[in-house]
């Protein structure tokens, strides 16, 4: 189930986003209440329990900090979590929009806008393992990792495209949306994209060339969109046309996170790479024909996987 937040602005009376918050802290309301004596229940905190959880959100307890939200460790019933706080000005449309899925444990309905309460994510984004890792001291992914996270996250991704009537793509598969549970297991964070769409249709490989793209981020320890503009490849080509041209040219190394190439290179682990980069350009097809399904995507990185 997604569950969408709003804000509401302040004024005299009532309009519709206080009407919207209002709801949507019923709809909550509601969940919590349904859940009760269920698997997973969604409970309902204390305001000064999650202040009590966090130190009074101590700056020290911060994991992230975002325009909008600020994501802190805390501790409630000897259990490790973490606690989601939006800020004040926290009103886009585009922004307010954020959805639970199985890692929410709960959250608090006294405050105007809902406080979330997640399992434990405080080893930060994939984003922040991969882009950020300096800013945040985080230990270099090694090439076998990043496979497991991406073999994991394909299983994902896959199951909702088979295991309904009509698939159920995630629309957005970023290392944004991807966090690190305290086992530094990869779980994805952010469902509110979900989008359950007709049958007869085959937009399940939108989520296969965003899963490419992922791959490529992988690969290259940055956006790949930032790497085609700092090699100056331009953008008047499609994407797998410029990144083949440019291996071609330079060789696979170019383009492969220098910490992936210091692990050390032999024959066997430089076709893994040329195997895995091969695969991610036909993910990331512009025909969506021919790009694999999801269901193949887990099955060959699986493969992958088990060779490293």
């Amino acid at each position: 189930m997604g569950l969408c937040l709003g804000k509401s602005k302040s004024s005299g009376k009532a309009d519709k986003s206080t009407v919207k918050s209002m709801n949507n802290k019923v709809l909550l309301e509601k969940l919590i209440a349904s859940s009760n004596g269920n698997y997973n229940p969604i409970r309902d905190f204390s305001f000064q329990e999650l202040t009590t959880a966090t130190n009074n959100y101590d700056r020290e307890r911060i994991i992230i900090q975002e325009s909008g939200y600020i994501l802190y460790k805390g501790v409630l019933n000897a259990r490790a979590v973490s606690i989601l706080k939006f800020g004040e000005n926290y009103n886009s449309d585009n922004q307010y929009k954020f959805c639970f899925n199985n890692i929410l444990i709960g959250c608090c309905l006294e405050t105007q806008i809902p406080i979330l309460v997640f399992e434990s994510i405080e080893l930060g984004s994939l984003a922040d393992r991969i882009y950020r890792r300096r800013r945040h001291n985080f230990e270099p992914l090694p090439f076998r990792y990043r496979l497991k996270v991406a073999m994991e996250l394909a299983n994902a991704v896959a199951y909702p495209h088979a295991g309904f009537a009509r698939p159920i793509i995630f629309m957005s598969a970023t290392p944004w949306r991807i966090f690190f549970d305290e086992q530094n297991v990869a779980k994805l964070f952010d469902f509110s994209l979900f989008v359950s769409i007709p049958e007869a249709k085959c937009n399940e490989k939108y989520d296969v060339h965003s899963f490419g793209m992922l791959l490529l981020d992988l690969l290259t320890g940055q956006k790949i969109t930032s790497f085609c503009r700092d090699k100056r490849l331009g953008v008047e080509n499609y994407l797998w046309d410029l990144l083949k041209k440019y291996v071609e040219e330079n060789g696979l190394n170019e383009m492969v996170d220098p910490m992936i190439i210091e692990e050390g290179l032999c024959p066997r682990k430089e076709q893994l790479l040329q195997d895995y980069l091969d695969f991610a350009f036909k993910c990331v097809s512009e025909s969506p024909e021919e790009r694999p399904t999801m269901i193949d995507m887990a099955k060959q990185l699986r493969q992958m996987y088990l060779s490293c």
